[in-house]
């Protein structure tokens, strides 16, 4: 029994991985400052005594003696991130920093959740790990994506400097149980805006394509990462769907599944500008970590917003 680290882990994708760490019978400390994370996502496992849950702001020092650290903690939203900027610079590069001391402490592997942001708004597509991106360093985005690509550079030179374990995830659009209702992110938008009877908020000319990649088949490959110990362990690995969408008809496809179309004449769309540095497309390149732990996604996207929606319907019901 492994005794896991989960920082971030009352998060969207992080209390998904609690919970599945605390399936496969490992202890877990979960740490989370509550900022994005909701404790309702994590209610479930503070009776259990392989779970411990601690308020902690990895912008300060921690020391916990584990055996393994996934460092999930940031927000991921623009609407999050971009409300304190500093503080998302501060928590990508001291709350790493901090991060990657505690696994140099105690012997522990670390994994980074980076982003697919990295890559900005990319010249080449799909996008591959030694693609370096196209990102403004200087935009309303960059606290985030620079703020991720520093907690990369920073974590590969403490594996060099200091061999310490380190694993990369550069992550793509995630989506899934857990997603807060204001999170702001396109999935959430389009399917509380939806269930509500509201016009779909499209930014641009719905053109711009996604991949998304359902919850479960993100966390799968989290894990079967931070398992990996072959050669190019300490690389960066896409973990996304390499299904790509346009918003417009992904906008369709939620609107259908919900059953709105019954609530007004013809399919509602509000067409708004595009938001700065807001990339075109986004589709990853998933060779290197099929190569690794033999992973591709396997929920269909249709099955994935079902259970998104149903989801949503639940949490609407409870807190109405």
């Amino acid at each position: 029994m492994k005794s896991i680290l989960v920082t971030g882990g009352a998060g969207f994708i992080g209390s998904h991985l609690c919970d599945r760490l605390i399936g496969r019978g490992q202890k877990v400390i979960c740490v989370d400052n509550l900022f994005t994370g909701q404790r309702s996502n994590i209610k479930h496992l503070l009776d259990n005594d392989r779970f411990e849950f601690m308020r902690h702001d990895i912008v300060q020092p921690l020391l916990v003696d584990v055996d393994q650290i996934y460092n999930l903690a940031c927000p991921a939203a623009p609407v999050h991130y971009q409300r304190n900027p500093v503080k998302t610079i501060e928590t990508n590069v001291i709350g790493v920093y901090n991060m990657a001391e505690l696994a140099r402490k105690v012997g522990a592997r670390i994994l980074q959740a980076s982003t697919s942001e990295v890559y900005g708004d990319p010249d080449v597509h799909p996008q591959v790990e030694e693609y370096w991106g196209n990102v403004n360093p200087i935009g309303p985005r960059s606290c985030y994506d620079e703020g991720k690509r520093c907690a990369e550079t920073l974590l590969t030179d403490y594996h060099k400097q200091n061999g310490i374990d380190i694993r990369i995830a550069r992550i793509f659009n995630t989506y899934g149980p857990n997603m807060r209702p204001d999170d702001g992110r396109v999935v959430s938008n389009f399917i509380v805006q939806a269930l509500k009877g509201l016009p779909l908020t499209i930014f641009g000319d719905g053109c711009q394509t996604r991949s998304f990649c359902y919850v479960d088949d993100t966390v799968s490959a989290l894990i079967g990462l931070m398992g990996w110990t072959g050669a190019g362990a300490e690389l960066p690995a896409n973990i996304g769907n390499p299904e790509e969408i346009t918003i417009h008809d992904l906008a369709c496809l939620i609107w259908d599944l919900t059953s709105s179309k019954g609530k007004t004449d013809g399919y509602p769309a509000i067409d708004e500008n595009l938001p700065i540095d807001d990339p075109r497309r986004r589709r990853p390149d998933i060779d290197r970590i099929s190569a690794m732990i033999d992973w591709k996604p396997t929920t269909d996207l249709n099955r994935g917003l079902e259970l998104t929606i149903a989801y949503f319907r639940s949490y609407f019901k409870k807190n109405m």
